[in-house]
């Protein structure tokens, strides 16, 4: 017997008392495999799947199937009918310009659950609206379903559209492409790929795992041996528009959760960064000291949004690198942290007193 549990605002809730049997949930599976279009035995054989589900009445699901202790178990992760505007999403405005130029790469990164496919989704979003031009979507799997506006839009999953995501990119350069989107680069062969497209007149948005600014473009690095890694950074420092990393809050009163972002624009000293393995480390420091050329870091957002009373101590904690810097910075714009006891969820109670 298992209990169902929804994730709320990032926190796990059991859905009610009661429980579900092995039987019930590959009924769902069933279903789910159905809803999506799917052999019933497509998963024979398999461990693991994803696909995406439209339920008529209800909205648009993500499933993710997977075997564990000898079962099956599903997870859905509910997806929104519309693509959200991004200025309703709170994200930084100059980013949203990245994707006015006809060539190059935008990076967006976070951890699982923060938003990268729906920063994406926007960023796609405000293409569609402003050029008439073709964006080929390589996702696994499809999960916000764009109409054509302005521009023409692919979608191609993978699994079903296509084997997979390398295979889909290299085909794509064929398919006459303006902007390519790449859900998410795991090996070697989508970044080349990935890397030359940019380089060769396309505009290449893509999303990665990863913490900060810094440890995305490592991850980039690390992805080809040793021999190559010169050549992607030079590669990289040139295509780069710029890069995104956000993480998820609480808001500080009601419901629903924040967008905390570090930004890294293409700047001289961020390119430089990028290309000499022995300057990279010192990105974070850049990217906190060009707050004049649009940029911020984890930090820096996180002081602004408590001092807003959009967030509370508790949350800005949670997601910066480095909480002594946070209380710091804090204590210096006159933000009460002397006795952190007391202050766990001040924001909106402080900024009123104001």
């Amino acid at each position: 017997m298992v209990q169902p549990r929804l994730r709320v605002d990032g926190e796990l809730i059991p859905l009610d008392e009661s429980t579900i049997t092995v039987e019930q949930i590959e009924d769902l599976l069933a279903e789910a495999l159905a809803a999506g279009g799917r052999p019933a035995d497509a998963l024979a054989g398999e461990v693991e799947a994803d696909w995406g589900i439209t339920l008529a009445g209800i909205g648009r699901f993500r499933v993710h199937a997977y075997r564990q202790r000898g079962t099956w178990a599903l997870v859905l992760r509910g997806i929104a009918t519309s693509v959200p505007d991004w200025d309703a999403l709170r994200l930084p405005r100059g980013a949203a310009s990245w994707v006015l130029a006809r060539d190059g790469l935008v990076i967006v990164v976070g951890p699982t659950g923060s938003g990268k496919s729906t920063t994406l989704a926007s960023l796609v979003d405000i293409i569609n609206s402003s050029r008439a031009c073709h964006i080929l979507m390589i996702e696994d799997p499809v999960e916000y379903v764009h109409a054509d506006r302005v521009a023409t839009i692919s979608q191609r999953e993978v699994h079903t559209d296509t084997p997979d995501v390398a295979s889909a990119l290299r085909a794509g350069l064929r398919e006459d492409p303006d902007v390519i989107v790449v859900g998410e680069v795991r090996d070697a062969a989508t970044l080349w790929t990935a890397l030359r497209a940019a380089e060769t007149g396309h505009l290449v948005l893509i999303s990665l795992h990863a913490r900060s600014t810094l440890d995305a473009i490592s991850r980039v690095i690390d992805l080809v041996p040793a021999a190559e890694q010169g050549l992607v950074r030079g590669i990289l420092a040139e295509v780069i528009r710029g890069i995104i990393c956000q993480r998820l809050v609480p808001f500080a009163q009601g419901s629903g959760r924040r967008v905390v972002c570090e930004v890294a624009e293409p700047t001289g000293r961020v390119r430089d960064c990028i290309r000499d393995p022995e300057a990279l480390s010192t990105l974070p420091e850049v990217i906190a000291e060009g707050e004049f050329r649009g940029m911020q870091n984890l930090e820096q957002d996180a002081v602004r949004l408590v001092l807003a009373g959009e967030i509370t101590l508790d949350g800005a904690e949670s997601v910066v690198p480095n909480v002594s810097d946070l209380h710091l910075a804090l204590r210096r714009a006159g933000f009460p942290v002397d006795d952190l006891s007391s202050n766990r969820g001040v924001g909106a109670a402080w900024e009123g007193a104001r």
